[in-house]
């Protein structure tokens, strides 16, 4: 793709494919095609959940309290998760299937105790940013296509920043996952399209370079 595009591969991690502490069902089967996607693109950011043991968001640090529960926090709405991604451990080591060795940057988030993070610029308080949006535009990136885990979470977060940011955005819908909490999929997909996000499919990409 041109030097203005990027691929922006979000939290393929250990803790949310099969085995993991939030696995997302078949979220492994998606990395063969996200592997594809990254061999089109010079310019390649991976993020990387990484969580404190004491992190708000883990339903253990709240008494009384089950993983999914929802509870009002200083920031808003917070669900709750099962301990996941702790930093260091394999739960939050890149999956070992993801093959992008030409990535230039790893955007580690959620790194902060007492705030989450599911988007790759901005943390949940919509205030705290990770940098990810000053470093592409420093780099004159001004599209992006983004795939991984979750399409209704951390993916979807991640899109609608980038549109509000000023980021021509595209979410590849067939190299995400999603974990479809309640309709979160249905949800996040309208959400996403009425903010400019763009659906695209790696067939879509693919043919761009001529590949089947």
């Amino acid at each position: 793709m041109q030097n203005n595009s990027a691929l922006i591969v979000v939290d393929v991690q250990n803790g949310f494919t099969p085995g993991g502490n939030l696995a997302v069902a078949n979220a492994d089967q998606i990395i063969p095609k996200i592997n594809q996607l990254a061999q089109y693109f010079d310019n390649v950011v991976l993020t990387q959940d990484w969580h404190p043991e004491n992190h708000i968001s883990f339903a253990e640090n709240h008494a009384g309290r089950q993983p999914f529960d929802t509870v009002q926090l200083a920031y808003g709405p917070q669900v709750l998760w099962p301990a996941h991604c702790i930093q260091g451990t394999h739960d939050a080591a890149l999956h070992p299937a993801l093959h992008a060795p030409h990535a230039q940057l790893v955007i580690r988030k959620g790194f902060h105790a007492e705030i989450d993070s599911y988007s790759a610029f901005m943390e949940a308080d919509h205030k705290t940013s990770t940098g990810l949006a000053g470093y592409l535009k420093a780099r004159g990136i001004d599209t992006l296509f983004i795939a991984g885990i979750a399409t209704d979470f951390c993916v979807a977060w991640t899109a609608i920043d980038a549109c509000r940011l000023g980021f021509k955005t595209f979410v590849v819908s067939d190299a995400s996952k999603g974990i479809d909490l309640q309709g979160s999929l249905q949800h996040a997909w309208q959400d996403m399209l009425a903010h400019g996000v763009k659906r695209i499919y790696v067939k879509d990409i693919a043919s761009l370079h001529g590949a089947a």
